[in-house]
């Protein structure tokens, strides 16, 4: 397995992203929701080593851990268990907002809503809401002042938390890890769950990119998988691919980034990449 691999080449070109001129002013925040019903691709690296580069990049970032196994909050070094308050109390509590559960990090310019296993039961708590589907966005809108992308890492499955984050969301990342079964359900959270929200709940969402993760050029199966998707998809494919490295679980120990714990590495780069890109793409 690749040690530091992140930049490889493939038979697509890679795009060239200049690095965007500092802003003047902050907000109102673009909102992306990081979304695979497929665990282990990558929502919570990428939430997190993305929100970091563009910090770097001058950008105000707001991460937001809707996932109740707490990765997110696990992974920039918070423990849920020592929480007062979480995403939980902020969807559930009406007397408690977003401003009240925000955390620093240790990343100038990004913050953090972070999560504990109490979120694993707004899903029934919320059937029997009214409006159950907009109850993140009501939360989230309050805090597009003071930010320029807030990012939202949901959890492996397609339930109402994720729908709401997707109806609070402008955009989408999808991260795809380069094999068979992902591939098959890229198409039904296409087609099917991210279509069905814009028809009904939320117009406006679109998706920003899908996101090639966890990728080994040396094997013949992941660059296969990964032309069938930019063949279907086209441009919604990101240029930049994230590849299969041992530094991201040694991140996800220490609680940082992969661009602050090694700085200098390909891996860190590639999320830099996908940072300049994505702000590319919104401009």
């Amino acid at each position: 397995m690749p040690d530091d691999g992140a930049l490889e080449e493939t038979t697509r070109a890679r795009g060239k992203f200049p690095e965007p001129p500092p802003l003047e002013s902050h907000g109102p925040a673009r909102i992306v929701a990081i979304v695979n019903q497929k665990g282990g691709v990558g929502k919570t690296t990428t939430a997190i080593n993305l929100g970091a580069s563009l910090a770097e990049l001058g950008r105000r970032v707001l991460l937001v851990d809707f996932d109740p196994q707490a990765s997110l909050t696990i992974g920039l070094g918070i423990d849920p268990l020592a929480l007062d308050a979480s995403t939980y109390d902020m969807v559930i509590d009406r007397e408690m907002g977003a401003e009240d559960i925000r955390v620093k990090t240790g990343i100038d310019g990004m913050d953090l809503l972070p999560s504990d296993i109490s979120l694993s039961g707004a899903e029934i708590q919320l059937v029997s809401e009214v409006a159950r589907e907009t109850t993140l966005a009501r939360e989230l809108e309050v805090m597009r002042p003071e930010y320029d992308l807030i990012l939202i890492d949901c959890q492996p499955s397609l339930g109402l938390l994720t729908v709401n984050a997707l109806t609070a969301a402008d955009g989408v990342i999808i991260p795809l890890e380069c094999e068979y079964f992902a591939l098959r359900g890229l198409g039904f959270l296409v087609d099917k769950t991210i279509r069905t929200v814009q028809e009904r709940i939320n117009p406006k969402l679109r998706i920003e990119g899908i996101l090639a993760t966890m990728f080994d050029m040396r094997t013949l199966h992941a660059r296969e998988i990964l032309e069938e998707v930019v063949e279907r998809f086209g441009e919604t494919v990101f240029h930049t691919i994230i590849s299969r490295t041992v530094r991201f679980p040694e991140t996800n120990k220490v609680g940082e980034p992969i661009t602050t714990y090694a700085p200098s590495s390909l891996a860190a780069e590639a999320y830099r990449q996908l940072a300049r890109e994505l702000l590319s793409r919104m401009a």
